[in-house]
């Protein structure tokens, strides 16, 4: 078996959550938001759009935990800018930077990453390209 990328971490969302959620991730951060099917009631979840190969699926549903140290940490989304330039982004939209590192280990390398929470507790690595 010969594993290539992630195609794609499916989280779970407050039942009410999808608003904040295409907000965050959608205007934000900046990424695509496809929901055409969810909104239609033709599955039970929506994505962001990371890349042409890429997704996290965000899953409405009154089953949701806010995540804890004890599941879940974070998921690490590549990004073409600098973690300089990914700080003065989430600045101009009001988000609030967690952390960052100067070059964490990654799946392409060691490179700049910058930490933020979205709405519902998850942490979001974004990480410089190599």
């Amino acid at each position: 078996m010969r594993a290539r990328h992630i195609d794609h971490v499916n989280l779970r969302i407050p039942a009410d959550g999808a608003d904040a959620a295409r907000e965050f991730y959608g205007e934000r951060l900046g990424f695509g938001i496809e929901d055409a099917l969810y909104a239609a009631d033709e599955k039970p979840f929506f994505d962001v759009r990371l890349s042409a190969t890429a997704v996290i699926h965000l899953w409405p549903t009154d089953e949701f935990e806010r995540p804890t140290k004890t599941n879940y940490d974070h998921v690490a989304v590549v990004v073409e800018e600098s973690a300089a330039e990914i700080e003065a982004e989430l600045e101009a939209a009001g988000v609030a930077v967690e952390k960052t590192l100067d070059s964490p280990l990654g799946a392409t390398g060691e490179a700049g990453a910058v930490y933020v929470r979205d709405p519902f507790g998850y942490r979001v690595e974004l990480k410089a390209r190599v």
